[in-house]
Protein backbone atom coordinates (compact mmCIF):
# COMPACT_ATOMS: atom_id res chain seq x y z
CA UNK A 1 0.00 0.00 0.00
CA UNK A 2 1.09 3.56 -0.73
CA UNK A 3 0.39 6.17 1.93
CA UNK A 4 1.32 9.86 1.88
CA UNK A 5 0.57 11.98 4.94
CA UNK A 6 0.90 15.79 4.86
CA UNK A 7 3.79 15.85 2.39
CA UNK A 8 5.37 19.27 1.81
CA UNK A 9 8.13 20.18 -0.62
CA UNK A 10 9.61 23.61 -1.38
CA UNK A 11 12.24 24.43 -4.01
CA UNK A 12 14.70 27.32 -3.93
CA UNK A 13 14.90 28.98 -7.36
CA UNK A 14 17.60 31.49 -8.39
CA UNK A 15 16.65 34.34 -10.72
CA UNK A 16 18.63 37.05 -12.48
CA UNK A 17 18.28 39.46 -15.38
CA UNK A 18 20.01 38.94 -18.72
CA UNK A 19 23.48 40.30 -19.44
CA UNK A 20 27.12 39.85 -18.45
CA UNK A 21 26.89 42.44 -15.66
CA UNK A 22 24.00 40.62 -14.04
CA UNK A 23 25.81 37.29 -14.42
CA UNK A 24 28.86 38.73 -12.62
CA UNK A 25 26.68 40.21 -9.88
CA UNK A 26 24.99 36.85 -9.30
CA UNK A 27 28.37 35.41 -8.26
CA UNK A 28 28.19 37.52 -5.09
CA UNK A 29 24.47 38.04 -4.50
CA UNK A 30 21.60 35.64 -4.99
CA UNK A 31 18.12 36.76 -5.90
CA UNK A 32 16.19 33.68 -4.86
CA UNK A 33 12.53 32.81 -4.54
CA UNK A 34 10.91 29.82 -2.88
CA UNK A 35 8.26 27.78 -4.67
CA UNK A 36 6.09 25.39 -2.70
CA UNK A 37 5.61 22.45 -5.03
CA UNK A 38 3.57 20.35 -2.59
CA UNK A 39 1.38 21.50 0.28
CA UNK A 40 0.01 18.93 2.75
CA UNK A 41 -0.45 16.18 0.15
CA UNK A 42 -2.23 13.15 1.62
CA UNK A 43 -3.70 10.06 -0.04
CA UNK A 44 -3.70 6.26 0.06
CA UNK A 45 -3.42 3.84 -2.87
CA UNK A 46 -4.25 0.19 -2.27
CA UNK A 47 -2.42 -2.76 -3.80
CA UNK A 48 -3.48 -3.47 -7.38
CA UNK A 49 -5.13 -0.08 -7.97
CA UNK A 50 -4.67 1.89 -11.19
CA UNK A 51 -4.76 5.60 -10.39
CA UNK A 52 -4.61 8.59 -12.71
CA UNK A 53 -2.61 11.43 -11.16
CA UNK A 54 -3.44 14.52 -13.19
CA UNK A 55 -3.07 18.28 -13.11
CA UNK A 56 -1.71 21.22 -15.12
CA UNK A 57 2.01 21.83 -15.69
CA UNK A 58 3.74 22.84 -12.49
CA UNK A 59 1.00 21.39 -10.27
CA UNK A 60 3.39 19.04 -8.44
CA UNK A 61 2.76 15.70 -10.19
CA UNK A 62 6.35 14.82 -11.05
CA UNK A 63 7.57 16.02 -7.63
CA UNK A 64 5.14 13.62 -5.95
CA UNK A 65 6.23 10.73 -8.18
CA UNK A 66 9.90 11.45 -7.46
CA UNK A 67 9.23 11.40 -3.70
CA UNK A 68 7.32 8.10 -4.02
CA UNK A 69 10.12 6.59 -6.10
CA UNK A 70 12.84 7.76 -3.67
CA UNK A 71 14.52 10.32 -5.95
CA UNK A 72 13.49 13.29 -3.77
CA UNK A 73 12.80 13.64 -0.07
CA UNK A 74 10.02 15.84 1.36
CA UNK A 75 10.60 18.80 3.66
CA UNK A 76 8.00 17.37 6.04
CA UNK A 77 5.34 14.67 6.19
CA UNK A 78 5.46 10.91 5.75
CA UNK A 79 5.64 8.68 2.68
CA UNK A 80 5.38 4.95 3.37
CA UNK A 81 5.21 2.39 0.56
CA UNK A 82 4.81 -1.27 1.46
CA UNK A 83 6.31 -0.57 4.89
CA UNK A 84 9.35 1.28 3.49
CA UNK A 85 10.25 4.97 3.38
CA UNK A 86 11.45 5.43 -0.24
CA UNK A 87 14.15 8.06 0.33
CA UNK A 88 15.52 6.26 3.43
CA UNK A 89 15.27 2.65 2.23
CA UNK A 90 16.20 3.18 -1.42
CA UNK A 91 17.95 -0.13 -2.04
CA UNK A 92 15.04 -2.22 -0.76
CA UNK A 93 12.43 0.10 -2.26
CA UNK A 94 13.71 0.16 -5.85
CA UNK A 95 13.56 -3.63 -6.03
CA UNK A 96 9.78 -3.35 -5.83
CA UNK A 97 9.10 -0.49 -8.24
CA UNK A 98 9.32 0.24 -11.94
CA UNK A 99 9.52 3.78 -13.31
CA UNK A 100 8.90 5.00 -16.86
CA UNK A 101 9.47 8.67 -17.65
CA UNK A 102 8.30 9.53 -21.16
CA UNK A 103 11.13 12.01 -21.67
CA UNK A 104 13.88 10.01 -19.90
CA UNK A 105 15.47 6.72 -20.87
CA UNK A 106 16.86 3.76 -18.94
CA UNK A 107 18.21 2.20 -22.13
CA UNK A 108 21.83 2.68 -23.14
CA UNK A 109 21.80 4.69 -26.36
CA UNK A 110 24.48 3.00 -28.47
CA UNK A 111 24.03 -0.66 -27.55
CA UNK A 112 21.34 -3.17 -28.56
CA UNK A 113 18.26 -3.18 -26.35
CA UNK A 114 18.95 -6.74 -25.19
CA UNK A 115 22.28 -5.58 -23.72
CA UNK A 116 20.44 -2.92 -21.70
CA UNK A 117 18.04 -5.59 -20.48
CA UNK A 118 20.94 -7.83 -19.42
CA UNK A 119 22.54 -4.96 -17.53
CA UNK A 120 19.27 -4.18 -15.76
CA UNK A 121 19.05 -7.86 -14.78
CA UNK A 122 22.39 -7.51 -13.00
CA UNK A 123 21.48 -4.18 -11.42
CA UNK A 124 18.26 -5.61 -9.94
CA UNK A 125 19.91 -8.99 -9.28
CA UNK A 126 17.13 -10.86 -11.09
CA UNK A 127 17.34 -14.65 -11.08
CA UNK A 128 18.37 -16.01 -14.51
CA UNK A 129 15.30 -18.22 -14.86
CA UNK A 130 12.94 -15.41 -13.81
CA UNK A 131 14.66 -13.04 -16.22
CA UNK A 132 14.41 -15.51 -19.10
CA UNK A 133 10.69 -16.13 -18.51
CA UNK A 134 9.91 -12.43 -18.10
CA UNK A 135 11.90 -11.49 -21.18
CA UNK A 136 10.13 -14.06 -23.36
CA UNK A 137 6.72 -12.88 -22.14
CA UNK A 138 7.53 -9.18 -22.58
CA UNK A 139 8.98 -9.67 -26.07
CA UNK A 140 5.81 -11.45 -27.17
CA UNK A 141 3.28 -9.11 -25.52
CA UNK A 142 5.00 -5.90 -26.65
CA UNK A 143 6.12 -7.12 -30.08
CA UNK A 144 9.85 -6.64 -29.49
CA UNK A 145 11.20 -9.65 -31.39
CA UNK A 146 12.35 -7.66 -34.45
CA UNK A 147 13.87 -4.74 -32.51
CA UNK A 148 15.46 -6.22 -29.40
CA UNK A 149 18.87 -6.52 -31.10
CA UNK A 150 18.77 -2.96 -32.42
CA UNK A 151 20.59 -0.06 -30.66
CA UNK A 152 18.17 2.25 -28.85
CA UNK A 153 19.26 5.27 -30.91
CA UNK A 154 18.00 3.58 -34.10
CA UNK A 155 14.50 2.91 -32.76
CA UNK A 156 11.43 5.01 -33.43
CA UNK A 157 9.81 6.71 -30.44
CA UNK A 158 7.04 4.13 -30.28
CA UNK A 159 9.50 1.22 -30.43
CA UNK A 160 11.70 2.77 -27.75
CA UNK A 161 8.77 3.37 -25.39
CA UNK A 162 7.69 -0.26 -25.69
CA UNK A 163 11.25 -1.25 -24.78
CA UNK A 164 11.25 1.22 -21.84
CA UNK A 165 8.08 -0.34 -20.45
CA UNK A 166 9.51 -3.83 -20.92
CA UNK A 167 12.65 -2.77 -19.05
CA UNK A 168 10.57 -1.57 -16.12
CA UNK A 169 8.87 -4.99 -15.81
CA UNK A 170 11.94 -7.24 -15.99
CA UNK A 171 12.26 -7.49 -12.18
CA UNK A 172 8.53 -8.06 -11.46
CA UNK A 173 7.82 -4.71 -9.73
CA UNK A 174 4.88 -4.47 -7.36
CA UNK A 175 4.38 -0.79 -8.23
CA UNK A 176 4.75 0.96 -11.58
CA UNK A 177 5.10 4.73 -11.90
CA UNK A 178 4.28 5.98 -15.40
CA UNK A 179 5.05 9.62 -16.19
CA UNK A 180 3.75 10.50 -19.70
CA UNK A 181 4.33 6.95 -21.04
CA UNK A 182 2.57 7.57 -24.38
CA UNK A 183 3.86 11.07 -25.13
CA UNK A 184 4.43 11.46 -28.87
CA UNK A 185 3.28 7.94 -29.74
CA UNK A 186 1.13 7.08 -32.75
CA UNK A 187 -2.31 5.52 -32.27
CA UNK A 188 -1.11 1.94 -32.82
CA UNK A 189 1.68 2.25 -30.26
CA UNK A 190 -0.63 3.89 -27.73
CA UNK A 191 -3.14 1.06 -27.97
CA UNK A 192 -0.37 -1.55 -27.61
CA UNK A 193 1.06 0.16 -24.52
CA UNK A 194 -2.36 0.59 -22.88
CA UNK A 195 -3.32 -3.04 -23.52
CA UNK A 196 -0.06 -4.28 -22.01
CA UNK A 197 -0.36 -2.12 -18.88
CA UNK A 198 -3.94 -3.25 -18.33
CA UNK A 199 -2.94 -6.90 -18.78
CA UNK A 200 -0.10 -6.64 -16.25
CA UNK A 201 -2.41 -4.98 -13.74
CA UNK A 202 -5.05 -7.67 -14.12
CA UNK A 203 -2.73 -10.69 -14.15
CA UNK A 204 0.05 -9.64 -11.76
CA UNK A 205 -1.94 -7.13 -9.65
CA UNK A 206 0.69 -4.47 -10.31
CA UNK A 207 -0.21 -1.14 -8.73
CA UNK A 208 -0.07 1.58 -11.40
CA UNK A 209 0.21 5.35 -10.87
CA UNK A 210 -0.26 7.11 -14.20
CA UNK A 211 0.73 10.75 -14.64
CA UNK A 212 -0.27 12.18 -18.00
CA UNK A 213 -1.95 15.01 -19.90
CA UNK A 214 -3.48 12.50 -22.31
CA UNK A 215 -7.02 12.07 -21.01
CA UNK A 216 -7.57 9.12 -23.35
CA UNK A 217 -4.91 7.24 -21.36
CA UNK A 218 -6.73 8.11 -18.15
CA UNK A 219 -10.09 7.02 -19.54
CA UNK A 220 -8.69 3.77 -20.97
CA UNK A 221 -6.71 2.66 -17.93
CA UNK A 222 -7.88 4.16 -14.65
CA UNK A 223 -11.00 4.32 -12.53
CA UNK A 224 -9.71 6.51 -9.73
CA UNK A 225 -8.54 10.08 -10.32
CA UNK A 226 -6.30 12.24 -8.15
CA UNK A 227 -6.40 15.86 -9.34
CA UNK A 228 -3.62 18.13 -8.09
CA UNK A 229 -3.36 21.88 -8.53
CA UNK A 230 -1.01 24.42 -6.95
CA UNK A 231 0.53 21.65 -4.89
CA UNK A 232 -2.73 20.49 -3.30
CA UNK A 233 -5.10 17.57 -3.89
CA UNK A 234 -8.28 19.10 -5.30
CA UNK A 235 -10.21 15.96 -6.22
CA UNK A 236 -9.98 12.31 -5.24
CA UNK A 237 -12.63 10.04 -6.66
CA UNK A 238 -13.74 7.82 -9.48
CA UNK A 239 -13.83 8.78 -13.12
CA UNK A 240 -17.62 8.50 -13.03
CA UNK A 241 -17.73 10.93 -10.09
CA UNK A 242 -15.64 13.38 -12.08
CA UNK A 243 -17.97 13.03 -15.07
CA UNK A 244 -21.01 13.57 -12.87
CA UNK A 245 -19.67 17.00 -11.95
CA UNK A 246 -20.21 18.00 -15.57
CA UNK A 247 -23.32 15.90 -16.22
CA UNK A 248 -25.43 19.04 -16.36
CA UNK A 249 -23.78 19.94 -19.65
CA UNK A 250 -24.83 18.17 -22.86
CA UNK A 251 -24.00 18.79 -26.49
CA UNK A 252 -26.58 18.64 -29.25
CA UNK A 253 -25.32 18.44 -32.84
CA UNK A 254 -27.86 19.18 -35.57
CA UNK A 255 -27.98 18.78 -39.35
CA UNK A 256 -30.81 20.87 -40.75
CA UNK A 257 -32.32 22.33 -43.89
CA UNK A 258 -33.88 25.75 -43.77
CA UNK A 259 -33.78 27.78 -40.58
CA UNK A 260 -31.69 29.88 -38.27
CA UNK A 261 -30.74 29.43 -34.62
CA UNK A 262 -29.71 31.69 -31.75
CA UNK A 263 -28.79 31.18 -28.11
CA UNK A 264 -31.55 31.22 -25.54
CA UNK A 265 -32.02 30.45 -21.85
CA UNK A 266 -30.17 27.17 -21.13
CA UNK A 267 -29.14 26.71 -24.78
CA UNK A 268 -25.83 28.12 -26.04
CA UNK A 269 -25.03 28.14 -29.75
CA UNK A 270 -21.39 27.07 -30.10
CA UNK A 271 -21.07 26.79 -33.87
CA UNK A 272 -23.30 27.14 -36.94
CA UNK A 273 -22.04 26.58 -40.49
CA UNK A 274 -23.81 25.38 -43.68
CA UNK A 275 -26.63 23.31 -42.24
CA UNK A 276 -24.58 22.17 -39.25
CA UNK A 277 -25.04 23.54 -35.71
CA UNK A 278 -23.65 22.61 -32.28
CA UNK A 279 -25.30 23.63 -29.02
CA UNK A 280 -24.39 23.27 -25.35
CA UNK A 281 -27.38 22.49 -23.14
CA UNK A 282 -27.51 23.25 -19.42
CA UNK A 283 -29.85 20.53 -18.16
CA UNK A 284 -30.28 22.32 -14.83
CA UNK A 285 -32.17 25.00 -16.79
CA UNK A 286 -33.80 23.04 -19.60
CA UNK A 287 -34.15 19.32 -20.34
CA UNK A 288 -32.74 17.77 -23.49
CA UNK A 289 -36.27 16.94 -24.69
CA UNK A 290 -37.44 20.52 -24.20
CA UNK A 291 -34.32 21.83 -25.94
CA UNK A 292 -34.89 19.61 -28.97
CA UNK A 293 -38.56 20.67 -29.16
CA UNK A 294 -37.55 24.33 -29.00
CA UNK A 295 -34.83 23.95 -31.62
CA UNK A 296 -37.13 22.07 -33.96
CA UNK A 297 -39.36 25.15 -34.13
CA UNK A 298 -36.48 27.19 -35.56
CA UNK A 299 -35.41 24.90 -38.40
CA UNK A 300 -36.14 21.75 -40.38
CA UNK A 301 -33.99 19.21 -38.48
CA UNK A 302 -32.77 16.28 -40.57
CA UNK A 303 -30.55 14.55 -38.01
CA UNK A 304 -29.29 15.12 -34.47
CA UNK A 305 -27.07 13.57 -31.81
CA UNK A 306 -26.74 14.18 -28.07
CA UNK A 307 -23.39 13.66 -26.35
CA UNK A 308 -21.85 14.28 -22.95
CA UNK A 309 -18.77 16.42 -22.42
CA UNK A 310 -15.48 14.68 -23.25
CA UNK A 311 -13.04 13.84 -20.47
CA UNK A 312 -10.77 16.67 -21.68
CA UNK A 313 -13.63 19.18 -21.45
CA UNK A 314 -14.56 17.91 -17.99
CA UNK A 315 -11.00 18.32 -16.71
CA UNK A 316 -10.70 21.82 -18.20
CA UNK A 317 -14.02 22.84 -16.61
CA UNK A 318 -12.79 21.51 -13.25
CA UNK A 319 -9.58 23.51 -13.60
CA UNK A 320 -11.65 26.64 -14.26
CA UNK A 321 -14.07 25.89 -11.44
CA UNK A 322 -11.24 25.37 -8.95
CA UNK A 323 -9.30 28.37 -10.23
CA UNK A 324 -6.12 26.60 -11.39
Amino acid sequence: MIELININKTFKVSRRNAGLKEAFRSLFTCNCTYIQALHDISFKINDGEMVGYIGPNGAGKSTTVKIMSGILYPDSGECVINGLIPYKNRREHVRNIGVVFGQRSQLWWDVPVIDSFELLKDIYDVDKRVFKNNLEELVELLGLKDIIKTPARQLSLGQRMRCEIAASFLHNPKILFLDEPTIGLDAVSKIAVRSFIKKMNQEKKTTVILTTHDMQDIEALTERILLIGRGQILFDGSLSDMKSKSSKKKKITLHYGKGRFSSTNGISLINQVDGHAVFEIDTSVISVREAIELLSKSADIKDLSVTEASIDEIVVSLYEELGI
